[in-house]
């Protein structure tokens, strides 16, 4: 570990301070253990934490937070690492908080369609466990991630047409403050018009405010027929057209996803699928056999007015597994097409009148850099994501994709967007926040520093403040 003496010094006193209240295997120094720690799944350079600790409840959250505002020392929370924007990356070193021991469902109450759970509970876990019950969670980012870092990300996904992000699923959250003090944010109720909605403050603040140790969420009934479609377009503009149809027909549409011809094609490499090249629009499509046979019917009608070339379907759950797989396996299908290079994502996302223009622009810019990459989207809420392969050793290529991604969202914050759609700010859309949020960037940074004054919580990550940890 390459540190100063004085700073190594202070680190054996911080590791001796948390084996007071932490056994041997949650406290670790190790350096492979470290280095897992230092990046997350984007492009962005890593940084190694000085110690990573593994809490087992909120008790242990809350003394490890006790710990590190005595020792002016940061906190990162960490689940899998699957964020995309540099958000568990410790630029400021200090004690990374591994959620993976505290991964208990607590408990399913099914008459009020809620689940509790810890944060280090995955996706594909809750849901596992959710299908004895006929339930389901239905938030989809692609990784199987932490439901603690989806809520702390306000991640989405391709069903949030039909169910909505992850902020609309949190009734409460358990949170860990930095000054080691647990609040809860809500209740089990359906809805409260009692105090500020700080449920909405916590998620999405990307670990600077608490560490979430117990969420309540929604969960909804398994629908009782479901039909994937894929449906092809001779142009893009065409494609977001018949969604816009699509939605404002009432059409009970679960997911809807677009993919460029750049990314169909790659697809179809790795999936060994014989898609036609074409922009091309995936869907789902959630009720009962009798009404949904019409409303299929009726969007054959909408699709045939923007040109639609050709539309299949599937309600065999392995033929709809296979169609939905090829989606999901996307960003792999660029990762494994081209060893050697990184995978930068990014996504920004407009209102949906605009989402035509921003992806046709989009595909024009990466054309113009002459880098590989291609472009799909949850285009029923307008958020869209480029995918770009760079050789971060080739200072030339990084710059472009960072200048594409910068194209990108100044056109969707021009056209009344935002800069992030679900991905979240991190350190790599921090430098946007002020253009997008004017003002009110003062009122989140007040907000910083009355929860955090002492800037311990993920510094330096979504607001930002200058050296001084002063706005």
């Amino acid at each position: 570990m390459k540190t100063t003496e004085g700073s190594q010094t202070n680190n054996q006193e911080l590791v001796s301070a948390l084996l007071s209240f932490l056994t041997d295997e949650q406290v670790s120094i190790n350096e492979t253990i470290l280095d897992l720690h230092s990046k997350d799944e984007s492009y962005h350079k890593g940084s190694h934490p000085d110690i990573v600790v593994y809490p087992k409840n909120a008790s242990e959250v809350s003394q490890i937070i006790q710990k590190a505002g005595e020792f002016q020392t940061p906190i990162i929370p960490f689940g899998v690492g699957s964020s995309l924007e540099g958000h568990v990356i410790p630029y400021k070193k200090g004690i990374t908080m591994n959620f993976t021991e505290m991964n208990r469902i607590l408990e399913v109450k099914e008459e009020d369609f809620l689940v509790k759970v810890q944060p280090g509970v995955t996706r594909s876990q809750l849901n596992k466990e959710l299908k004895k019950y006929g339930l389901f969670f239905p938030v989809d980012p692609g990784a199987d991630a932490t439901l603690g870092g989806m809520a702390a990300t306000n991640a989405s996904g391709t069903t949030s047409v039909k169910y909505g992000v992850m902020r609309d699923q949190v009734l409460d959250l358990e949170v860990v403050l930095a000054n080691g003090e647990i609040i809860h944010t809500g209740s089990l109720a359906a809805k409260s018009s009692s105090g500020y909605h700080l449920n909405g403050l916590f998620v999405g603040s990307e670990g600077t405010l608490g560490c979430f140790t117990e969420l309540t969420l929604k969960v909804y009934g398994i629908p009782e027929f479901q039909m994937a479609g894929r449906a092809t377009f001779p142009t893009i503009d065409d494609a977001v057209g018949a969604v816009v149809g699509i939605l404002q027909a009432g059409i009970p549409i679960g997911r809807v996803e677009l993919v460029d011809e750049a990314s169909i094609n790659q697809v179809n490499l790795f999936s060994e699928t014989n898609y036609e090249i074409k922009p091309t629009l995936f869907l789902e499509f959630h009720g009962n056999e009798a009404g949904l046979q019409q409303d299929v019917e009726f969007m054959r009608e909408i699709v045939a007015d923007f040109h639609c070339q050709d539309i299949t379907f599937e309600t065999d759950t392995a033929a709809r597994n296979l169609l939905w797989d090829a989606r999901h396996n996307l960003a792999y299908a660029y990762v494994h097409g081209y060893p050697g290079k990184k995978m930068m994502v990014t996504d920004v996302c407009v209102p949906i009148s605009e989402l035509a223009g921003a992806v046709t622009y989009a595909r024009k810019c990466l054309d113009e850099i002459n880098l590989i990459g291609g472009l799909t989207g949850h285009v029923g809420d307008g958020n869209f994501h480029s995918l770009v392969m760079i050789d971060l050793n080739n200072e030339e290529e990084v710059n472009k994709a960072k200048h594409f991604n910068e194209q990108l969202v100044l056109y969707a914050l021009e056209k009344g967007g935002t800069c992030t759609g679900e991905h979240g700010v991190g350190v790599g859309k921090m430098k946007y926040q002020e253009q997008e949020h004017g003002k009110a960037l003062e009122v989140m940074r007040n907000i910083k520093n009355v929860l955090d004054p002492n800037h311990i919580l993920n510094p330096n990550k979504v607001i930002p403040f200058n050296s001084e940890g002063e706005s």
